[in-house]
């Protein structure tokens, strides 16, 4: 027997009154690419458009989890509604998130103001799920205040949440070497408030001073991104940082940098869904075995791969 359609109408109205397991199974249906989706899009359309959406990366082992749960812990006591969606590390193969809700935000896990979803990262690239975007959108329309996106921390490559949130955060850490890797990383390009947590470290005022001296020979955007130091784990330095946050949304608001890079990142949706169904088409033209055959076509010099991509598309 197969699997009961879903009543997404019913799941869209319980999100939208605060069901928690009515977000759970939207989400859900987003990782499991359920057919149901693209009405579920259309459900959430009206609704969405409100969060904002701040992002959170660094290198592994600067705190990006303990600074999520006092910047949650933050965000509640100014009464604001919060979505979390924490990607974790997982198995290309099987998929699994290694580390769980509740384990990693235990203090809010309770608390019917914040939403948490840990999602796997499957092995995706840029240290997001790729159904990220699409789940930001349920917990945006299911009408969170707030939706942090909290990366994996893999590196330079984890800078891909910078294309999908209002505001992004980038944590660093005295005596990791981060204020050199920014520079590397051209994260001076996306950050827009630095964090230097574990400030009661030794090294704390030079990591915090390389940043800024880093900052002065940076393109002038408009906006210059504030360092602020932060002990996450004492909640130290966490409401500075909220003040910063909103400096930023008046800033994007005023400018109109909020607009376009909703705008952006609307287009980079569309363009993976679109890529998506092509992927899918290949598949229904036999994909893998139409490109194995081009290939030995280019390899026998009977074909150039420009000529055999044209090929390929015009069968779709």
């Amino acid at each position: 027997m197969g699997r009961r359609s879903p009543d997404v109408g019913a799941l869209v109205a319980g999100a939208r009154d605060g069901d928690p397991r009515s977000v759970a199974r939207l989400i859900s249906l987003v990782e499991q690419e359920s057919p149901a989706l693209r009405e579920v899009a259309a459900a959430l359309a009206p609704h969405t458009g409100r969060a904002q959406v701040l992002g959170i990366t660094g290198s592994p082992g600067v705190g990006k989890s303990t600074t999520t749960t006092a910047l949650v812990s933050g965000l509640r006591a100014r009464d604001l509604r919060v979505g979390v969606l924490a990607v974790d590390p997982s198995s290309p193969f099987s998929g699994g998130a290694l580390l769980g809700d509740r384990v990693r935000m235990g203090a809010h896990a309770d608390d019917p103001g914040v939403y948490i979803r840990s999602m796997a990262s499957r092995g995706h690239l840029g240290g997001l799920s790729w159904a990220t975007p699409q789940a930001l959108r349920v917990l945006d329309g299911a009408g969170c205040d707030v939706v942090v996106v909290e990366t994996v921390g893999v590196g330079q490559s984890e800078l891909e949440v910078a294309s999908l949130a209002d505001t992004t955060l980038v944590l660093v850490a005295p005596g990791m070497g981060d204020g050199i890797q920014a520079a590397k990383a051209g994260i001076l390009e996306v950050a827009d408030v630095f964090v230097v947590n574990k400030a009661d470290r030794e090294g704390a005022d030079r990591t915090a001073r390389e940043l800024r001296a880093m900052l002065t020979m940076a393109a002038d955007s408009g906006w210059r991104p504030p360092v602020v130091r932060t002990v996450a784990s004492a909640g130290e330095g966490i409401d500075e940082v909220l003040t910063r946050v909103g400096e930023h949304r008046d800033w994007l608001a005023s400018s109109g940098e909020g607009t376009r890079r909703r705008r952006v990142r609307a287009a980079r949706e569309i363009e993976a869904i679109a890529v998506g169904e092509l992927r899918r088409r290949m598949g229904d033209v036999g994909g893998a075995a139409a490109i194995d055959a081009l290939a030995d076509r280019v390899v026998a010099g009977e074909c150039d791969p420009y000529a055999a991509a044209d090929e390929l598309v015009g069968r779709l």
